[in-house]
């Protein structure tokens, strides 16, 4: 299905479409981790997961941040089909430490601790080669406008 489908499919205006992007992955760059990306999807489908995180040092110098301004970002799976349109509703920024574990509960992966969001985060982005202690993580939040 085209995003032109998808968005039509969704009842959603068109000129309030931002990005379309899989989890773990870059927006609308290749899907490098298939499995990964449907694994986190399939945690919003299922209305568990209603936050991510993302390294600050992963943004480009021209690369905003998502916003709250009423736009709509393309989950996508694991084989770039669009799967769910989701709103931001709360973007914030904070130390890799001091990512609460609210957040952490919010992001819905494991047993939604803080202690185990730590270590997947730590892990993953210890293998990008951007996780220091100190670093920023950028927090969002978001609801679910639609899925199929």
């Amino acid at each position: 299905m085209t995003y032109e489908d998808f968005i039509k499919e969704a009842g959603l205006a068109r000129e309030n479409f931002r990005w379309a992007w899989a989890f773990c992955n870059e927006v609308d760059g290749p899907i490098t981790e298939p499995e990964l990306a449907d694994k986190l999807l399939d945690l919003v489908l299922e209305g568990k997961k209603s936050a991510t995180a993302s390294a600050v040092a992963e943004y480009g110098e021209d690369e905003p941040f998502p916003s709250v301004d009423g736009k709509f970002d393309i989950l996508l799976d694991g084989k770039g089909q669009p799967r769910a349109a989701i709103t931001t509703s709360k973007v914030y920024v904070r130390n890799f430490f001091d990512v609460s574990a609210e957040h952490a509960f919010k992001e819905g992966e494991g047993d939604q601790s803080l202690d185990y969001w730590r270590k997947v985060h730590q892990d993953f982005w210890s293998d990008l080669k951007v996780y220091s202690p100190n670093m920023e993580v950028l927090c969002e939040e978001f609801e679910v406008l639609y899925q199929n």
